[in-house]
């Protein structure tokens, strides 16, 4: 199957800065990709090559296909690209701003009015349609912004920080919208700074660090890079050296080690499951007054492998 977006070996220099180097993935049609990295780390420089706004020192862009650089303006026409900041105008309706997006995508008038009920109706935002975009919320003009995005039904949609600021029933909106189409076949490029959408949508991850891709797969293999077992904390009074040397033998426990006074960290696989056996083994010896089991997930991986916090 031809990939719907692919890239081989970009890189891009500023100056004496190389701020992305040999970058390179797929995605499928029907396929999310999440594209994760701190702040600096050559996402934005990426998307920019990807959508033809920069060209690339090196490499190559495809979309369904067709090579970007040889044909710019029929690759660009599959791409559906909504940037981090709004580029709509806040005098004009929401209407009106689809309708003028939808004559610059070349879109003939009567397939165009038709196809604005449509995305309007995709984003939930038919009855504020004709409402000018400066009444709009925040979440409201992103939701446009995407409709706009979507107008001249691109094979793969690029998503740059969609979400940022906000409510949650807009962002419930968008990432219900986003879902549905993936589902029905398209191909999406998202980046984010809440993990837990990333989770959510995507079906495979790019991490982006220092302008090279240090790790791409499924939540499932990533999270695995730093191992699959849990984190349990717990904090002990009484007893605390009777109980850790029972904790240390407790079948199921990886590792213990002693973190202060009165405080142990285990690892253990499955560590909700363990727990019993745990405030089993310390009874008698020393009550558990706190515990906490801390869970692999996305986001250990990304600290693991950048060493930095996502919203840094």
């Amino acid at each position: 199957m031809t990939a719907t977006l692919a890239c081989t070996g970009l890189s891009k220099r500023f100056g004496d800065v190389l701020a992305v180097q040999d970058v390179g993935f797929a995605i499928a049609p029907g396929e999310a990709y999440g594209l994760l990295g701190p702040n600096g780390a050559g996402k934005t420089t990426t998307i920019s090559m990807l959508v033809g706004l920069l060209k690339p020192a090196t490499g190559n862009v495809t979309v369904c296909g067709t090579d970007l650089a040889a044909e710019p303006l029929v690759a660009k026409a599959k791409i559906g690209y909504v940037p981090q900041e709004i580029a709509l105008y806040p005098e004009l309706t929401g209407r009106e701003n689809l309708r003028f997006f939808g004559r610059l995508f070349g879109l003939p008038r009567r397939e165009l009015a038709a196809r604005i009920d449509e995305v309007l109706d995709l984003v939930g935002l038919s009855d504020r349609a004709d409402g000018k975009l400066g009444t709009y919320s925040g979440g409201m003009k992103r939701r446009i912004n995407i409709g706009a995005a979507l107008l001249h039904r691109p094979e793969v949609l690029i998503l740059d920080e969609p979400t940022v600021g906000v409510d949650p029933q807009s962002r419930k909106a968008i990432l219900d919208g986003v879902e549905r189409l993936v589902a029905d076949g398209m191909a999406l490029l998202y980046t984010s700074h809440y993990m837990e959408e990333v989770e959510r949508v995507c079906d495979r991850v790019g991490i982006i660090d220092h302008g090279r891709i240090v790790a791409e797969g499924t939540r499932h293999e990533l999270v695995a890079m730093v191992g699959s077992a849990d984190k349990i904390e717990l904090m002990l009074d009484g007893d605390v050296d009777g109980a850790f040397d029972k904790l240390q033998a407790l079948e199921g426990v990886i590792e213990a080690v002693r973190t202060g006074t009165g405080s142990v960290r285990l690892l253990a696989e499955g560590g909700r499951y363990v727990l019993p056996a745990i405030i089993t083994a310390v009874d008698g010896r020393a009550t558990v007054t706190a515990v906490e089991v801390i869970e692999p997930d996305l986001e250990a991986t990304f600290l693991h492998l950048t060493g930095s916090k996502l919203r840094d």
